[in-house]
């Protein structure tokens, strides 16, 4: 680590790279033999490499905000993509910033549900009924049409970022700051500001499934390059106005839409493609909207964000595989140029580095594909590395939860939590990757309202993951128990043939409902003053 000017060892940095549904088995790191990854590869060498890490939610805001929290989706309040984060949530990046940090979010946020609004169903709470409680707008600041003429103006602190620039949306559809930056860079608003819908404008298009296509602009325009080039103009500025900084480089991609532009399109032709071993799977023991989900063939999605199923297409499947691994390069790329920036500017030894990614993506396991409640490893695992300059790197299979991230930066640099953190920090095991600091992570999913695909999905899921097990419940009743150890691919639920450890599992997930109960809302802000008569007054909460 460097020193600061008196002597003492300086603040450590944080870069914070983070992608969207990005699986942990699509990183060369990650055991994959056909992605190129060797910018990521070269930090997971690095690092701590947690081979056994687990999201909170499997969707994009519940995850996100329980990163950023390091709080339960059924604490924090955002179980879905249909409501955001409050703006008052305290923060691990609120905490970096009261300790003199600069902080900055460049890319997708996807705490507030701007992008969300037309991809969910409708709460039925009247329009501006939050206003009620926080001011007019605050929840707007990732509404696209925003940005149309303008950025808007964003508070001091936009959960605990002090600067933000935004890249909205996915695939090859470009709104928030990103639209502005590619508009002043030649790029024409009919190109950029784009349905996501087949009627996108595409240079080429898979005809099994519209949501494979080359945009219609280069990779100069495209979110990659946009969270790239300004993260290291954030870095720069840091650098040169002294202190330490905390950065989150958040890549949109490779979310579908499977959009990579230009030479990016090429990098892998689908017929090299290996499909998953259990893309055949036959779902026996699965609940029924799983196996449902699986026969809905791309071409039959309702709406772009429906989670939906190969339905026996390999050559579909095949195609969304490149794509997805060009998406996944590109990413490579530019991650390469932000750990070359740093070393360019002295940064490298001090500073503290997280890849990891929001969720993952059935990708054709047991033939689905997307994400949103089908709790198996492809949406449930992600990729998960921490640098720190000061350990030896290493890998461990000790589990780790999303939840955890926040927790184990404020350790590392030596900053305090505040009430309400669930997550733990996962120092001991930066120390010694035999160490554990979990015996098991809890996943959480809702879908208020449920969702009808000619089947009802379930309202809630929880689902516990041990070292060698995962139990899924739905709330229909319907459940899956894996021995992950004797069967990885997941393709042989226990079901009922093993009651003393199905038995146990349940007893390990009421012990984790329980702990995951949150107590934090609602506590007492000020000590009571004591009552005339001796005996003290209610709390104000």
């Amino acid at each position: 680590m460097t020193a600061a000017a008196n002597g003492a060892p300086a603040q450590p940095n944080v870069l914070f790279i983070i992608t969207d549904q990005q699986r942990a088995d699509h990183t060369g790191f990650g055991g994959n033999e056909v992605v190129r990854t060797p910018n990521l590869d070269a930090l997971a060498a690095r690092g701590m490499v947690f081979d056994n890490a687990w999201v909170a939610n499997p969707i994009c805001m519940p995850n996100r905000s329980t990163i950023m929290t390091g709080r339960m989706p059924s604490a924090h309040g955002v179980v879905f993509n249909d409501r955001s984060l409050e703006p008052g949530a305290n923060t691990h990046v609120r905490q970096f910033r009261a300790a003199g940090y600069r902080t900055a979010l460049i890319g997708k946020s996807h705490l507030q549900h701007g992008m969300s609004r037309n991809a969910v169903l409708p709460t039925g709470a009247p329009a501006g009924a939050v206003d009620q409680y926080w001011p007019a707008g605050w929840d707007t600041l990732e509404d696209a049409e925003r940005y149309v003429n303008g950025a808007p103006e964003f508070p001091d602190s936009f959960y605990g970022f002090e600067h933000v620039e935004l890249a909205i949306d996915h695939g090859a559809r470009v709104s928030g700051h990103h639209l502005l930056w590619a508009l002043d860079r030649g790029g024409r608003l009919e190109d950029l500001m784009v349905p996501l819908t087949a009627e996108s404008p595409a240079r080429r298009r898979s005809e099994r499934w519209w949501q494979v296509y080359e945009p219609p602009y280069g990779p100069e325009l495209h979110s990659t390059t946009f969270v790239t080039e300004r993260t290291i103009a954030f870095i720069e500025d840091a650098v040169n106005q002294g202190g330490p900084w905390l950065a989150w480089a958040s890549f949109p991609d490779p979310h579908h839409p499977m959009t990579p532009p230009g030479e990016w399109f090429d990098r892998h032709r689908p017929e090299d493609m290996e499909v998953p071993v259990s893309v055949d799977d036959d779902l026996t023991g699965a609940p029924q909207y799983v196996q449902h989900i699986s026969q809905m063939h791309p071409s039959d999605q309702r709406g772009w964000v429906t989670p939906c199923g190969v339905a026996g297409d390999h050559q579909m499947l095949r195609e969304a595989l490149a794509a997805t691994y060009g998406m996944i390069e590109m990413i490579d790329d530019g991650i390469g140029q932000i750990l070359a920036a740093l070393d360019r500017l002295g940064q490298a030894g001090n500073t503290i580095i997280v890849f990891t990614s929001d969720h993952g993506d059935m990708m054709g396991d047991h033939g689905l594909m997307l994400k949103g409640f089908m709790h198996y490893r492809g949406t449930l695992a992600v990729p998960y590395v921490i640098v720190d300059p000061r350990r030896s790197p290493g890998r461990t299979q000790s589990l780790a939860g999303s939840i955890d991230l926040g927790p184990t930066l404020l350790e590392l640099a030596d900053l305090p939590g505040y009430d309400g953190i669930g997550g733990r920090s996962l120092v001991p095991i930066l120390d010694d990757p035999r160490e554990t600091v979990r015996d098991d992570v809890l996943i959480e999913d809702d879908f208020p309202g449920a969702l009808t695909l000619d089947i009802l999905t379930p309202v809630k899921t929880r689902t516990l993951v041990t070292a060698d097990l995962r139990l899924t419940r739905h709330s229909d009743g319907s459940e899956q128990l894996f021995d992950t150890a004797a069967d990885p691919d997941e393709v042989a639920p226990l079901g009922h043939s093993d009651p003393a450890r199905r038995a146990e599992m349940y007893e390990r997930l009421a012990a984790a409902l329980i702990e995951a109960d949150d107590i934090a809302r609602g506590m007492p802000v000020v000590a009571p003053p004591a009552s005339p008569n001796g005996s003290e007054s209610s709390f104000r909460a």
